[in-house]
């Protein structure tokens, strides 16, 4: 698919974690998209959509979470998230909205405008599903000799009753590919790492976290890249091998790859494994 037949403008819902914790995947995320022609527009006054523990405490307020950043939103153009807990929220929110009268029946009561079923809700990955990356690189494979392992974690899979949405595993190893990038054959990239347990049970979120990298490792990867921003930082701080991995966000290593990281530093000085001398040996910084 060509890039002119993509929405140019979106409305942007960051997240809690891409505000806060992972702010390198945010800042990177927005200059990758910019190159693209992409232009992100945050949508005013967001709110949590429950991933941490809504969903799991009260189902009620978890959809009304979401149900009012979808009030928010203007009509006439995508909402755009690109963490895959944010995602899995959004999507079933609106499923709910679109099969159910009372979910739409309290919708309008709550928020005092009627839901508009014509609001898309899009993952990263749908925006440039087809899209050719590489010609924005000018031909180039400035990813060439890098080999890594991509991490897509769980929350991507998708829950019964959105079974028929795609499934964008492989979109990494497909684009970076074009870019050059070699991708491992592993066992941990799907396999969850711990989510929010990382808080309340760390000793079992390490032990987890310790055989994905182990698996990645082992594989001959030089660095994982992930696409959730939740779980670059379990794969960080909950890991405790001797030997451990940079662990990049997938916006980081497009932004490079477009020559349009600059000022790296205030993002790789949040990484707990240094990238910077892998990058460098790339070329890539």
């Amino acid at each position: 698919m060509k890039c002119e037949t993509r929405p140019m403008e979106v409305t942007w819902f960051p997240g809690c974690s891409m505000k806060t914790s992972a702010i390198e995947n945010h800042e990177s995320f927005k200059i990758f998209c910019e190159a693209i022609g992409i232009r992100l527009v945050e949508l005013p006054d967001w709110n949590c959509c429950g991933s941490s523990s809504a969903h799991s405490i009260d189902r009620d307020l978890a959809f009304d979470l979401v149900a009012r950043n979808l009030a928010l939103a203007p009509s006439g153009r995508p909402i755009l998230t690109a963490c895959p807990s944010c995602t899995l929220r959004f999507k079933e929110a609106h499923h709910h909205l679109m099969e159910n009268p009372d979910a739409r029946s309290r919708f309008h009561g709550k928020w005092g405008v009627p839901f508009d079923e014509s609001k898309q809700v899009m993952h990263f990955f749908e925006l440039i599903d087809g899209l050719d990356i590489s010609a924005f690189a000018q031909g180039k494979k400035p990813l060439s000799g890098l080999t890594y392992a991509p991490y897509y974690g769980c929350m991507l899979a998708r829950p019964p009753q959105l079974r028929r949405q795609k499934n964008f595993h492989g979109l990494m190893e497909k684009i970076l590919g074009t870019l050059g990038a070699r991708a491992v054959t592993w066992q941990g990239q799907n396999r969850c790492c711990g989510t929010f347990l990382s808080v309340a049970r760390p000793d079992a979120v390490t032990e987890v976290v310790n055989g994905i990298v182990q698996s990645g490792i082992q594989s001959g990867a030089e660095c994982l890249i992930t696409a959730c921003a939740m779980c670059q930082l379990n794969l960080e701080i909950r890991c405790n091998l001797g030997r451990r991995l940079p662990v990049l966000h997938f916006s980081e290593i497009l932004t490079l790859a477009l020559g349009r990281g600059k000022d790296t530093d205030r993002w790789f000085k949040k990484h707990l494994v240094d990238p910077r001398p892998l990058l460098d040996a790339k070329g890539l910084i």
